[in-house]
């Protein structure tokens, strides 16, 4: 019995007993409800089991008694209750043959609320069945109680990962206030400023690591489980200018230590950045991530890059503000519908991360594809072009930015460009945003590691971000595209291929450099 419980736990146990009762075996609650059941053979069990053991369980509840059985014929069913049962519980209060019906034990007060171990078995009752059953009320007891403890445990393992799941999807869509008030009840706090690091395991052992990211910090960063990819866990860590002391003077940062520690994961960090810009860091780790897979280290920080949103200046915020218009003054028809702010947290999540949005976003592919479809038509764009889709992703970027934090206005007497073919009219006028000085110098830095080197960029992007098309265009098999894809992402130090992608920007950057060289 006491195998059975540590290796099977309740389930091995009950098939064990119903295979000696050659019967039925199973755990009622007090209303008659089977918990847990199993019968030796479909055969052995009488036709209407759960209604006899359930007007059983009933009658030794209304009794108080600590032991019951009641003769139906062909069968005999033997009733123990599963709490304040060891010291008064007696084998011999169970007679094996010659049980009336209904005849109740009074070996003392038992649990009105406690589960009944039910066992159903042919008569005459074999010699023994009584004193095994009272013998396996306390193994199978204890077994029962550690299995529920245990499921106590993992629903509140999952109520906290939630909690912080919701934390870091705020964080991300800026409610920084909100995320705090429901940050508060749990820990650690929510440092300021961070860096956000990307941690992506092997196998099944994201649980592993996250214990191991704990001990390296000393429990400091905020580790949530992504919703959206299965072997990632994302770290919002103190950054080392926060003044906070490591855990240990002179120990190694918390992601260089999980590098170390753990030999099959990958871990990418991005720069301090203002916990409010959490989105930010987020897709800086990633992108460092995505170059961390191919360095023996197995680690990478982002490389400093300043944020398009950060160079586009005040004409830019007038134009982000005048497209997104239409979506931020938006008021659902009815009360069930979308409104402006669920909107603009779906497009912002399928810029990031495609697809997997709605793993992100915790809702049906259906329910996604309906609200891009109200997006596009508000905003008057087509998203599945490439070029509307960096347009909105810029606007929304330039939106979530102080605007303080915006190059101040470089007077430009250049007239304005035509809009970028295959882009929309509301997105038409980011071309004169593109043209402006500061935005072809990040241009120029974003594009400066692939210079004379663009073709393949280039039909990535005029593709649509796709795959298969761009290897047609190239002339070559979709893995020669992938791996030249793959050696572009080191070269670049981004993601291309995985959300959140590059794309944008590196789209961004082509536009402003083509535009450029279209006005000399």
């Amino acid at each position: 019995m006491h195998r059975l419980a540590r290796t099977g736990g309740t389930a091995e146990l009950l098939r064990w007993l119903a295979g000696r009762a050659e019967g039925w075996a199973g755990i009622v609650g007090p209303d008659g409800t089977v918990l847990h059941a199993a019968a030796r053979t479909a055969g052995a069990m009488v036709p209407d089991v759960a209604g006899l053991v359930a007007e059983s369980a009933s009658a030794l509840a209304e009794r108080g008694v600590q032991a019951y059985s009641v003769d139906t014929g062909e069968h005999t069913a033997l009733l123990f209750p599963l709490s304040g049962f060891p010291q008064s519980v007696s084998p011999q209060s169970v007679s094996p043959q010659g049980v009336s019906p209904q005849s109740a034990f009074p070996q003392g007060v038992g649990d009105p609320a406690a589960p009944v171990l039910a066992v159903v078995t042919p008569r005459p009752v074999a010699a023994g069945l009584a004193t095994l059953l009272a013998d396996v009320v306390l193994p199978l007891s204890l077994c029962l109680q550690a299995e529920t403890l245990e499921r106590k445990r993992r629903r509140v393992d999952l109520a906290e990962s939630r909690g912080r799941e919701a934390v870091l999807h705020l964080l991300m869509t800026g409610q920084l206030s909100i995320a705090q008030q429901v940050a508060g009840a749990l820990r650690p706090r929510l440092p300021d400023p961070v860096r956000v690091c990307v941690v992506e395991c092997s196998g099944d052992d994201r649980d592993e690591v996250a214990r191991v990211c704990v001990d390296a910090d000393g429990g400091r960063s905020w580790i949530v489980r992504c919703p959206v990819y299965a072997r990632h866990l994302i770290l919002v860590m103190p950054a080392e200018d926060a003044g906070e002391k490591a855990p240990e003077p002179g120990a190694a940062p918390a992601d260089e230590a999980v590098a170390a520690r753990v030999g099959d994961c990958v871990v990418g960090v991005s720069e301090p950045v203002p916990l409010a810009d959490t989105a930010t860091g987020y897709r800086q780790a990633f992108h460092a991530l995505a170059v961390a897979r191919e360095l023996p280290t197995r680690h990478a920080r982002f490389g400093v890059s300043p944020d398009p949103a950060l160079v586009v200046g005040p004409a830019g915020r007038r134009w982000a503000d005048e497209l997104l218009n239409p979506l931020l003054t938006h008021v659902p028809r009815r009360a069930q519908d979308p409104g402006s702010q669920e909107l603009l947290a779906t497009a912002t999540s399928w810029l990031a991360f495609s697809s997997h949005a709605t793993d992100h976003l915790k809702v049906h592919r259906n329910t996604l594809a309906a609200r891009l479809r109200l997006i596009g038509e508000l905003l008057g764009l087509d998203l599945h072009r490439l070029a509307d889709q960096s347009a909105l992703d810029l606007a929304l970027r330039v939106r979530a930015t102080p605007a303080p934090a915006c190059t101040p206005e470089v007077p430009s007497s250049a007239p304005p460009f035509p809009y970028a073919s295959g882009t929309s009219q509301a997105a038409g006028g980011l071309d004169a945003i593109l043209c402006r000085p500061a935005v072809r110098d990040w241009a120029d830095q974003q594009l400066a590691p692939v210079l004379g080197a663009e073709e393949t960029l280039r039909t990535w992007l005029r593709c649509e971000g796709r795959l298969g098309p761009t290897a047609a265009g190239l002339g070559i098999s979709v893995p020669g595209a992938r791996k030249r894809l793959t050696r572009l992402e080191t070269v670049l130090q981004r993601s291309l291929l995985r959300p959140p992608s590059a794309r944008y920007d590196l789209w961004l950057a082509l536009r402003s450099r083509d535009l450029a060289a279209a006005r000399q």
